[in-house]
């Protein structure tokens, strides 16, 4: 991990991540309170259960959130990407991170100090607004996902990994994903543990896509061929 000089109103991420249209007495405040550092593909930003000291804002890279489960065995819950912020429910829930989370790739982070904060989730109503829709989203969204996992074969639920992958992985440079087709880059494990079935599985199914040509695969890279077709199996519509 090292230190590097970042400024929020030259970070392109503040035009759509979740900082987008906070005031600008907020934003130079939260500058003014912020470290930035450079973390190693690996590297942890977050530890479970440990207690909150700030919440990171990510300004480039990549980062997967995971929970240890039995034997140390990682459950992958989501990837988060340039203007996601990472850690804020715990601190708004005052409770210990639940999760840990690492860098995928080379990942630069901003660490916005805890009193700093809840001052700007408290006086800004932007900021207030965004991360409370966030959390009523993940509601509806946690049971949706719980709903999938009981229900949907292990085919469909990788054929809906993929196409939420997908979104994260081409996005576009304003923050929005294109519609392009996209190179995932994660490992069969790291795939395995997110879809909820053992990696044996997973390479067979990545194995049947790539017969049909729905994906191409160039070692742990995986390359959305037809999300049209993806969309279809998954259920996603």
């Amino acid at each position: 991990m090292s230190n590097i000089n970042a400024h929020c109103r030259d970070c392109k991420t503040r035009y759509h991540g979740k900082l987008h249209g906070i005031g600008d007495e907020s934003l130079d405040s939260i500058d003014s309170s912020k470290t930035c550092n450079m973390y190693k593909k690996g590297q942890r930003l977050i530890q479970e259960g440990t207690r909150p000291l700030g919440v990171y804002c990510i300004k480039s890279g990549k980062v997967k959130v995971f929970k240890l489960g039995q034997q140390g065995k990682e459950h992958i819950t989501t990837i988060l990407k340039e203007g996601d912020l990472v850690g804020y429910r715990a601190m708004l829930s005052d409770s210990l991170y639940h999760v840990s989370v690492e860098a995928l790739e080379e990942v630069v982070a901003c660490h916005i100090p805890r009193e700093e904060f809840l001052k700007s989730f408290q006086s800004d109503k932007v900021l207030n607004n965004t991360l409370i829709t966030e959390l009523s989203t993940e509601v509806i969204s946690l049971t949706n996902v719980i709903t999938d996992i009981a229900q949907k074969p292990v085919r469909e639920r990788t054929a809906a990994t993929l196409v939420l992958l997908n979104t994260v992985y081409s996005s576009s440079n304003n923050g929005e994903s294109n519609g392009s087709l996209s190179e995932i880059n994660l490992t069969r494990e790291s795939l395995a543990n997110m879809v909820g079935t053992a990696t044996e599985t997973l390479i067979r199914i990545i194995h049947d896509f790539k017969e049909e040509e729905l994906i191409t695969t160039n070692g742990r890279k995986i390359n959305i061929q037809d999300l049209k077709a993806l969309q279809r199996i998954g259920g996603i519509y």
